[in-house]
Parts: structure tokens; C-alpha cells; sequence
């Protein structure tokens, strides 16, 4: 009877160590590696702290935007230095108005700018890459002969044409960049679709009568999802880059509006009269930010790599 008992006892505790063992599953595994990636979590940390400002900083904002400080503006060297006396904490810019205002609206737009174009992208891309790729045939080969015409015409060119025609405006910034970036997200989407598409749990679906689409949208896209964030991440400072060379042209946002590449082209101008914060703070924010994407793109592509695990 003893021995029983020290078998079903040892048995218990063998279940219940089973039981406290769990399987990771492939996004706790990205996850943790994503976490132990310094340089990627150093770049998180970066973009959550420019967000923080972002949403708090227009709190300790002593100056409006379009405010003009007349004192500041008859010597914008002198008066016009950052001081935290006269509420100018970043300066002002040539025309006296309160650089540290401006900086978070430039920051405002210009990550709306990059998440929301990069979003349009994803999705066109994704849903354009996964259908060719996955339909095959005729109509593959007409899809993607449509991308590489569309890729062999400059695309900058189509979007200052597009700026040129209806005029400036934030929304069309936003759809521009969008529908002109997609082309290369449906390439490597199609590419990992095509691997995909002869899957056993694919053959599964077809065998079960899962329409087309659905087999697209609930088998194919969530398998890529991986790839599709990593390329997200790395397309929003693109998509920051493409903004802020528009505005610095002079064919980006309209005032009163502003972003990184209008307080970049100002500050640029204004070097020579001796305001060299003017450039300064922008230029921080700006490549701050693109590094920090750079750095997470980076982490999650490692951390989503199946050669890796």
C-alpha cells in the first residue's frame, strides 16, 4: 500500500509539472525574442516617448502655433532663443511664432502621415499581392505586369503631378503616398503566397468548398501577417521620408498646418542668421523617429524569422 501511494503521488506531481510546462506559441516566441533585441526595444521605448509628447506636450504650451510673439520678431537671434522665460522652450521661427508648438504639430502630421499611408499600403498590397499569387494564371501574369509598369514610372513624379492638379491638401497626401506605395508590399506578398498556396490546409479549404475570397482573406493573409508587419514598420519612415521631401519642394501641407520637412526647409533658410535651433529641434525629432522605426523593423524581422527558431 505504501508503495502505491508513492507511486500515485509521484504520478501527481508529474501531472501537475506537465501541466505547469506550457507551449509557447509563434507569436509568445516573437515576442520574447522581440524583447531580448536591445536595439529594437531601445527604438520602442523612443517612439512611445515622441508619441508621449506628442499628446502631452501641447499641455505645457505657453504659445499657440500660429501665435505671433512681436517682441520675439523684431530680433529673432536675440529674443527669438529658446527660454523657458518667455515660454519659447524650442525658440521661435522667423516670422515669431512658438517653435515648440509647431515641432508637435510637424510631429503630429507627419506620423499620421506615415502610419496612415503605410496602413493604405498594407492592406492594397496585401489583398492585391494574395489574390494574383494565389489565383495564378492569365490573371497573375496581368497583375503583376501591371505593378512593373506602374514601378517603372517615378513615382515622386506621380505624386507631385497629383499635388500639382488638385492642389495641396493633407488627405491627398495621405491617399497619394498610400496608392503609389503599395506595389512592392503586393510583390512580397504574392511571393510568400505562392509558397503557401499548395499547403495541405489550403488544399483542405478547397476540398471543404471555401470560396476564393474567404480562402484569401482567412488562410492566406493571416499566414503572411508576419512578413506584412515587419515590411509595415520599415514603410512608415518611408513614407515620413516621402512627406517631408514634398513639403521641403514646397508642395506638402499648407499653412497653418505644418510638418517635419516645412520646419526642416525653414530652418535650412534661416541658418545663416545665426537661429540654428530652428533646424535643430525638427531635424532631432525627425531622424529620432526614423531611426526608431528602422530599429523595430529590424527587431520584429528577427524576432518573425523562422531560420531563427
Amino acid at each position: 500500500m505504501l508503495i502505491d501511494h508513492e507511486k500515485s503521488q509521484a504520478l501527481a506531481e508529474n501531472l501537475a509539472n506537465q501541466a505547469e510546462v506550457q507551449g509557447r506559441s509563434l507569436w509568445k516566441d516573437a515576442a520574447n525574442r522581440f524583447y531580448h533585441n536591445k536595439a529594437a526595444m531601445a527604438g520602442l521605448v523612443v517612439l512611445c516617448l515622441v508619441v508621449i509628447f506628442t499628446l502631452v506636450g501641447p499641455l505645457f504650451a505657453q504659445w499657440d502655433n500660429e501665435e505671433i510673439d512681436w517682441n520675439a520678431l523684431g530680433n529673432i537671434a536675440t529674443a527669438g532663443a529658446p527660454s523657458i522665460e518667455t515660454g519659447h522652450y524650442f525658440g521661435t521661427d522667423e516670422l515669431g511664432r512658438d517653435l515648440y508648438s509647431r515641432v508637435i504639430q510637424g510631429t503630429q502630421v507627419s506620423l499620421m502621415v506615415g502610419v496612415i499611408g503605410s496602413l493604405i499600403a498594407v492592406v492594397i498590397g496585401t489583398l492585391y499581392g494574395a489574390t494574383a499569387g494565389y489565383i495564378g494564371g492569365r490573371l497573375d501574369g496581368v497583375m503583376m505586369r501591371f505593378v512593373d509598369i506602374m514601378m517603372s514610372v517615378p513615382y515622386m513624379f506621380i505624386l507631385i503631378l497629383l499635388m500639382v492638379i488638385f492642389g495641396r491638401s493633407i488627405f491627398l497626401i495621405f491617399i497619394g503616398i498610400g496608392l503609389i506605395s503599395w506595389l512592392d508590399m503586393s510583390r512580397i506578398v504574392r511571393g510568400q503566397t505562392l509558397s503557401l498556396k499548395n499547403k495541405e490546409f489550403i488544399e483542405a479549404a478547397i476540398a471543404a468548398g471555401v470560396p476564393t475570397f474567404n480562402i484569401i482573406v482567412r488562410h492566406i493573409v493571416p499566414n503572411v501577417l508576419g512578413i506584412v508587419i515587419v515590411y509595415a514598420t520599415l514603410l512608415v519612415p518611408q513614407m515620413i521620408l516621402t512627406e517631408s521631401f514634398i513639403s521641403f519642394l514646397g508642395l506638402g501641407v499648407q499653412e497653418p498646418l505644418t510638418s517635419w520637412g516645412v520646419l526642416i526647409s525653414e530652418g535650412a533658410g534661416t541658418m545663416s542668421y545665426g537661429t540654428l535651433w530652428q533646424l535643430a529641434f525638427p531635424l532631432f525629432f525627425f531622424v529620432i523617429t526614423l531611426l526608431s522605426f528602422f530599429f523595430i523593423g529590424d527587431g520584429l524581422r528577427d524576432a518573425l524569422d523562422p531560420k531563427d527558431r
